[in-house]
This record gives structure tokens, sequence and C-alpha cells, in this order.
């Protein structure tokens, strides 16, 4: 199977009817009605926006859903890749702006909460709700056993290293194959360097509007979980924090569907 069949598989899942939308070489999956509240989904680095299939459709029934495909990552954007973080707020800008999308509900996982959060910091008129689904690089770093488990995979990727590193981050949970499968064909496309995180200042975080809602994955490997509740309960104690009991990082969004779309739609 290529990665394109891969994609286009996951994207039948949906079970939906998609809109596939190119937005000056980015693009974007979309479904639900044209005229309902918008959410922005932003999947974590690697994963592609099909990986939403569990949670688009549960969203759509509601909300009009645009999921992105990362400029310079895996997946079927093909405009310039970012160089900095600043080049990253303005690609985000334009695609809202070229979805005719004024203040959306911003919601990431992994690298694209990141990327959510560092963009709401700046740009709060321009987000109506913000939730962050095991967010990385935001409020705690990363785990070194889990760069170190992850280096292989990142130095010199290839489906076999990457199908090792996922399964060993779920720790046994039954991640659904179509989707592994995508992951690991992904590693093997032409990528250009994503843009470092940069982690916001505490002062930054207790500024933070609107609130954020953050789900933890209390099994994650890529950061300690109790240290991450922590740190968001202390800095921004009016943020609604949920606790995904048997979710690991990476486990996240596909297997636990049901209560992150919970979440999102309270």
């Amino acid at each position: 199977m290529t990665f394109q069949d891969a994609y286009d598989a996951l994207l039948e899942r949906w079970g939906v009817p998609v809109d596939q939308l190119d937005i000056g070489g980015t693009h974007v999956n979309a479904c639900g009605p044209l005229d309902a509240p918008p959410v922005v989904l932003l999947a974590g680095h690697g994963a592609t926006s099909p990986v939403w299939f569990s949670v688009a459709p549960r969203l759509a029934e509601q909300h009009r859903v645009y999921a992105i495909d990362l400029l310079g990552d895996a997946g079927r954007s093909t405009g310039t890749p970012p160089r900095t973080i600043d080049d990253l707020m303005t690609w985000l800008t334009g695609v809202l702006d070229g979805l005719s999308v004024d203040r959306p509900q911003l919601v990431g996982h992994s690298y694209g909460a990141w990327l959510a959060l560092t963009y709401t910091l700046r740009n709060p008129a321009r987000v109506d709700r913000l939730a962050l689904i095991d967010p990385t690089d935001c409020f705690t770093g990363l785990r070194l056993p889990y760069i170190a488990r992850a280096l292989p995979s990142l130095l010199r990727p290839s489906r076999q290293r990457t199908l090792s590193f996922l399964r060993w981050e779920t720790q046994g949970l039954p991640v659904d194959e179509q989707w592994l499968e995508l992951a690991a064909l992904a590693a093997e496309q032409p990528t250009a360097p994503f843009v470092r995180p940069k982690r916001p200042t505490d002062d930054q975080l207790r500024s933070l509007r609107p609130v954020p809602l953050v789900l933890v994955a209390a099994r994650s490997k890529s950061h300690d979980p109790d240290h991450l509740t922590q740190r968001v309960t202390t800095l921004i104690p009016s943020a609604t924090v949920v606790r995904l009991e048997t979710a690991t990082h990476h486990s996240l969004p596909v297997l636990h569907a049901d209560e992150v779309a919970k979440a999102l739609s309270a």
C-alpha cells in the first residue's frame, strides 16, 4: 500500500462527506454544515489530518470541521514550508482567512497543541475556544527516555522504526491498524525540517485567553502526566483539565474518540 492509498483509506473512515480543499497550497479536509460554528483541528507531527477520523464525524454533527495538513509535513499540503515561528503564525492566519474562518475553536494534539497554543497567545482575538490534547512543549518538556526512544525513527526514519516506536508508546492498547500503517508510511515521505517549538513563559501562560481545555493522557510516555496537570492547574487555575486514564500520548486522538469528542463539545 502506498502512502496516498493509506491516506485515502483512513479518510473514507470519516463516514461523512469530506470536502478536500486547497488553501494556497495547504490541504484541508472539511466536513459538517457550512453554517455551523467552525472547529480547526491540528494534528501532531507526522500524524496527518486523517488521524481525526474517529473525532471529526462526531464534531461535524454540530460544527464545521477543518482538519489541516501541516506544511512541510507528511500529507497533501504543497506550499512552501515555514522556517520560523513567525512563518508558522503567518501561515495559519492565511489558512484561516482563506477558509473565511474568523474565530474558530482551535484544537491541537501534541505538536499541533503547541502550534494552537502559540497562535492563541499571539492572536487571542482570532480564537473563540482553545483545546490542547496531551500538549507537548507547552507546559512541560519531553521525558528523556521518550526522546531517546524516538531518536532512531527521527534520524533514520522508516516504516518499521515508526511502527516499533508507536507500539512501544501505546503500551499494548488496541490502536487502529490503518492509522498505524498511515503513520508508518508517513515517516518515509519527503518532508522539511519542522519549526522547533519554543515553550511559552509562565507569565505568558498565566495571561492566556481564552482559558483552555487541556486533555491529559494519564499513561503518556512523552511527558509526566501528573507534572503536566500540576503545571496547568497552577498557572491557569480556571482551565478545564480532563484526564484520560487509559490513554497514552500516541493513542490519542484515535482510540479515545468518545471521551475526546465529549470534552470538546461540552
